[in-house]
């Protein structure tokens, strides 16, 4: 099918006047409306506005302007019919055989502070959908083209091709351009049922924030790879990316090395990150199996490192290593001297040295990725039949939080050790249980049925390691339901506990923590994390 006249209407005007240069070059006419078809001019090509074509013109405030026979019969006219092609010959209407168009930019305008409702209307594309959708349909006959990344490859293509382009690349561009609107469709209808009711009654006043949970939820990812296999190797899986990932998280992904990451690479990945980029000094975070392993700060990544690896050197084997600054050649060679055996590496930035010394560790899979404190609006989780919905937890107790509920009052060290505490609770497997002194864990029992097992399982990790709990503190992530794990850790050296507090015994526990001496501080916020 050779290209012979192109329509070019778009919002986003990337590389498009390159675009219809190079189509100019190879013989094409041009269409074109508006701001589009004033720029193609001005560039010194030869365009057609669409006004001229249609012999109508554009009206209601550009609402309606390519919405014309004229423009839809040559789009949709099967080119093996006769019948349709005797149809457009009696009306006079010319084929269109490339369509490119991009949206009006309703992403943009919602994102706006204060946008009203009569703003976002306006910003609904009829017309460009409706082409788009017209083109994807006769893709037979009509090349759709909504990216602007397929500008240079199209154009290559067609002068490979005589000026035509083959079957498979159009029916390429049409399952691209039935996603673009399909994905425009729903971030509409995601944004309108997520208002409140009545705002409709005044369109210009400005709209409130939508509904955290709209009524219909639209969801839209792109494939990033397909892995070789899934949690089990008897699985398949795949990886998605949001369309639009929050900056710093695990999604923006660069990797320097190594193998394909696997399923659980990838999981494990973003439970190492997600916690270690929550800390404001230089750390270090080991996962292994989406738990915390090793949890350590202090004045640089290598201390951190070396702290974090003594928590539980044994599973510390086989993990994922996260920081949250630049790696340099000394956490390399002390990763080496230790002969730890990791399968990813995380950093926002490698060292020049560290990258070539890396690179001799030919599957160490290294990745790259941007920090950043921005959360996901939503966090989702996948049931038979549907999907969990819920904010993330962005809760980090701070001083101002605490509430002292002992006789003992904990000191400014055991404060600073019990926040670091309960950072890292946050993001271990419930039932979670940490021990921690001097910015680093010394135990961490995770994802037990029951609250005084994680607390026997930390206080034996701890001694496995050969770490002292003589001293430390300890964090749980929801409240103790009975006094006997307060009992437990109190038995094992602890010296002050954070928890949330909440449960119907607490007298009993605070009673029991003042009959060991502890001191024991609320931040009435828990953290499961299932």
């Amino acid at each position: 099918m050779s290209i012979k006249q192109a329509l070019i209407s778009v919002s986003d005007k990337t590389g498009v006047l390159e675009f219809a240069q190079g189509l100019a070059a190879q013989g094409v006419k041009l269409l074109s409306t508006g701001g589009t078809a004033k720029m193609l001019r001005d560039a010194g090509l030869a365009v057609t506005e669409i006004g001229d074509y249609t012999g109508f013109p554009e009206m209601l405030d550009g609402r309606v302007k390519t919405l014309h026979p004229k423009v839809h019969g040559g789009i949709l006219a099967r080119r093996d019919l006769p019948e349709h092609l005797a149809t457009i010959e009696e009306h006079g209407i010319p084929m269109i055989d490339l369509v490119c168009v991009n949206l009006y930019p309703f992403a943009a305008t919602i994102a706006k502070d204060g946008v009203t409702l009569a703003d976002a209307i306006e910003n609904i594309d009829i017309g460009g959908p409706a082409m788009v959708r017209s083109s994807a349909k006769n893709y037979a006959g009509v090349a759709i083209v909504t990216d602007p990344e397929d500008y240079a490859p199209l154009l290559e293509e067609m002068k490979t091709n005589g000026g035509a382009l083959q079957l498979a690349t159009r029916f390429g561009l049409a399952k691209k351009a039935f996603t673009h609107t399909a994905r425009y469709d729903s971030m509409i209808a995601n944004w309108l049922t997520g208002l409140d009711e009545g705002v409709e009654a005044e369109p210009e006043a400005a709209a409130p924030v939508p509904a955290i949970f709209p009524a219909k939820l639209q969801l839209a990812f792109d494939r990033v790879e397909t892995l070789r296999y899934g949690e089990n190797s008897h699985q398949s899986a795949a990886f998605y990316r949001e369309t639009n990932p929050v900056a710093g998280s695990i999604a923006a992904y660069t990797q320097l090395q190594g193998k394909e990451l696997s399923y659980n690479n990838i999981g494990d990945s973003d439970a190492a990150w997600e916690c270690v980029k929550s800390f404001d000094v230089p750390a270090c975070v080991i996962v292994k199996h989406a738990n915390p392993c090793g949890v350590a700060v202090d004045s640089s990544l290598l201390r951190a490192y070396e702290k974090a690896f003594l928590t539980d050197s044994t599973s510390a084997f086989g993990g994922i290593i996260a920081f949250n600054g630049e790696v340099g050649i000394d956490i390399v060679n002390a990763m080496s001297e230790r002969k730890h055996f990791v399968e990813v590496l995380i950093a926002p930035a490698f060292t020049a040295e560290a990258k070539a010394a890396l690179a001799a560790k030919q599957n160490l899979r290294v990745l790259v990725v941007p920090i950043s404190r921005q959360l996901n609006a939503l966090e989702y989780k996948r049931v038979g039949g549907g999907l969990l919905v819920q904010t993330p937890d962005n809760f980090t107790a701070q001083v101002r939080d605490l509430k002292v509920v002992t006789k003992v009052q904990p000191t400014l060290l055991q404060i600073e050790d019990l926040l670091f505490a309960e950072r890292v609770a946050k993001f271990v497997k419930s039932n979670a249980i940490v021990f921690c002194g001097d910015g680093m864990t010394l135990g961490v029992g995770a994802g037990q049925m029951s609250r005084v097992d994680s607390t026997k399982i930390a206080s034996i990790k701890a001694q496995h390691a050969g770490l002292d709990l003589n001293g430390s503190v300890v964090a749980s992530d929801a409240f103790f339901p009975f006094r006997d794990g307060v009992d437990v850790l109190a038995a094992a050296g602890a010296k002050a506990v954070i928890q949330p507090g909440g449960s119907m015994r607490d007298e009993e526990v605070i009673a029991a923590a003042d009959e060991h001496g502890l001191a024991m501080v609320f931040t009435g916020a828990r953290h499961f994390r299932h």
